[in-house]
């Protein structure tokens, strides 16, 4: 193939674009680290060979950093790892972790790269997730006027333990332009008064990080549970297991569920049987999805609980009935297969199924195994105490860990304060604050000033609507969409310019097409109302434990009519199919004030 003319190579550089990295998942975080050195040497073999030994001088310190600081911890989903990677001619350390649902793996990460910084001050980290540079929305209240997220990525940096921003050129109140990476590592060695320092951006950005690194002991959680020696053995072994365990329970679906129900009890891996209770490390997120969730057990595991009287013993029981499913139901569905801690679990089982290893015994485990069982009063939270606790107003006198923890307590009274300022500040809108003063540049035209004064119009008048209400309940007979939907618009309506189009005959002509098609399913015939009939009322919480919560005078509900009828079993269907876990069903009945039995039918069949 002939060489290419240059004009045919730049007319390929200019069609080029290369394939964008995909997206960070949501439950996601990325980092790099790049080392800047003041070396304005080219690079050559020998320079490109001292950058990768640096780089792995890096990574060794990061695992001994993992060994001191994170010994015995658990990840919810993916630990944290670093490897060298090459792009755009630019070598450095890059890494992700998939945290799932427990934050506080986020601001381990953080926590890790911010001391790897002060051990090593030329490297430059950086770390985003799926809302970008997340730092900053920690610090959102502090920045300065011209940091919008549009303009946010490449500018946020960790170095030396500090947090650092990239300025733009020239002071202003608005910036546009974006910068690449090349150009922000170029400012960052070559432009230090673009470097901009802020000690109280900083304690904002690193505020969860404040009680580091005592805080990582407490995103773990230990729980007295009993579990088949089996599985018991597996944790002692690698107590990290226990995350796609409780991983594999808590997402579970008619699939996986077939492992349990498809077998019978000697077809299991881990057959409820030889039961130990020993100690089990949880991530706190994974011991409150185990605890959360309603689980019925499967009929293998039917004579195997004590009895629900028995509170402690059904407890203990109950929970290692959830991790060994959890356990079953990951080695059982074969999308699992090909991960290694699957492959690992595996090989350990096959050394116990042919004698090169031996189950510990129950006197070796009562007597040197850790038998750690942390309080879980952090777990019970109610709206009362919710509410007193945002408020700032707990009584001293409530027992210790009544509600949360200390941390826990702080970060809701930050979140109620930023919000309170967020709703004070006059230039904030639905957007969020309004960081530009009146007298910007950039000027709205005459067209979006229009605009805005026509949507400042569009409010809510809640004394109107009220009287609406009344209006419908006043005339039970019949509900005439057209007049209530002509006297909301009426004022509308008069308020629009003259030059303006009056729309009222298309608003009512949807109000009869609606009228329409909601007077056959019976919605608007409210005319058989008995107001003294109470159809229904719901047990109450907290305050008014033990009274009735009447339901709405003018609710109705005909037993003989076919669409409630229809109503109810569709409800009750959609219950039973969601096994106990969360779902449209039960949200709407809890939101009604209703706490709906386990289905136990099959229980007590």
């Amino acid at each position: 193939m002939p060489p290419m003319s240059a004009e045919d190579l730049e007319w390929f550089k200019s069609t080029f674009r290369p394939i964008p990295r995909p997206q960070l998942p949501e439950d996601a975080i990325e980092y790099s680290l790049f080392l800047l050195s003041s070396d304005p040497a080219p690079a050559t073999t020998d320079t490109v060979v001292q950058r990768r030994a640096r780089l792995q001088e890096v990574q060794k310190s990061a695992s001994e950093l993992v060994k001191d600081l994170l010994k015995n911890y658990i990840w919810q989903r993916e630990t944290f790892g670093l490897e060298i990677v090459k792009e755009n001619d630019i070598t450095f350390l890059r890494g992700r972790t998939n945290f799932g649902d427990s934050i506080e793996d986020e601001w381990v990460i953080v926590y890790l790269l911010r001391e790897l910084t002060k051990k090593h001050q030329d490297l430059w980290v950086r770390v985003v997730d799926s809302d970008g540079e997340f730092l900053l929305v920690e610090a959102a209240s502090s920045l300065p006027t011209w940091l919008e997220p549009e303009v946010a990525d490449h500018r946020v940096w960790v170095n030396n333990g500090h947090l650092v921003i990239i300025k733009p050129k020239n002071d202003r109140k608005r910036v546009t332009e974006n910068i690449t990476l090349e150009e922000s590592l170029k400012i960052a060695l070559h432009e230090p008064g673009r470097l901009l320092r802020d000690s109280n951006i900083e304690e904002e950005a690193f505020y969860r990080l404040r009680k580091y690194p005592k805080q990582i002991k407490e995103n773990l959680h230990c729980a007295l549970v009993t579990i088949p020696r089996k599985v018991a053995y597996l944790l002692h072994q690698k107590p990290a297991y226990i995350s796609p365990a409780v991983e594999a329970f808590y997402i579970r679906d008619p699939i996986s569920l077939r492992t349990l129900r498809a077998r019978g009890k000697d077809d299991l891996l881990f057959p409820p049987d030889d039961f130990v209770t020993v100690s089990v490390r949880f991530t706190r997120v994974g011991y409150a999805q185990v605890k959360s969730q309603d689980f019925p057990p499967p009929a293998s595991w039917a004579q195997s609980l004590p009895p629900p009287t028995d509170t402690k013993r059904f407890a203990k029981a109950e929970t290692g009935m959830k991790v060994t499913c959890g356990f079953e139901m990951l080695l059982g569905d074969p999308q699992n297969q090909d991960k290694p801690i699957i492959r690992e679990i595996k090989l350990l089982l096959e050394d116990l199924d042919t004698g090169d290893e031996e189950l510990p015994t129950v006197d070796e485990i009562q007597k040197t195994w850790s038998m750690q069982r942390d309080d879980e009063s952090w777990l019970d939270i109610s709206f009362e105490d919710l509410d007193t606790e945002l408020k700032g107003q707990r009584d001293k006198s409530m027992e210790a860990g009544a509600f949360g923890d200390q941390s826990a307590q702080e970060n809701l009274q930050r979140i109620v304060a930023r919000f309170e300022e967020f709703l004070k500040d006059d230039s904030a809108d639905f957007d969020g604050v309004n960081l530009y003063d009146s007298d910007t540049d950039d000027e709205p035209d005459d067209e979006e000033a229009s605009s805005e004064d026509d949507e400042g119009d569009l409010r809510f008048d809640e004394e109107e609507f009220v009287k609406f209400m009344k209006d419908m309940k006043m005339d039970p007979s019949g509900v005439d969409l057209r007049s209530i939907l002509n006297k909301s618009s009426k004022g509308r309506v008069e308020e629009l310019e003259p030059s303006e189009e009056d729309d009222s005959h298309e608003i009512e002509e949807l109000s009869r097409q609606m009228e329409a098609e909601l007077r056959p399913t019976g919605v608007l015939n409210i005319s058989n109302q008995d107001p003294g009939r109470n159809p229904g009322a719901v047990k109450g919480k907290g305050k008014d434990k033990g009274k009735q919560r009447p339901m709405p005078e003018d609710f109705d509900f005909d037993e003989e009519d076919p669409a409630n009828i229809h109503l109810v079993k569709n409800l009750l269907e959609s219950l039973q199919s969601q096994a106990g876990m969360p779902g449209p069903a039960g949200n709407l009945l809890g939101m009604m004030g209703m706490k709906m039995p386990p289905d136990d039918r099959k229980r007590k069949s």
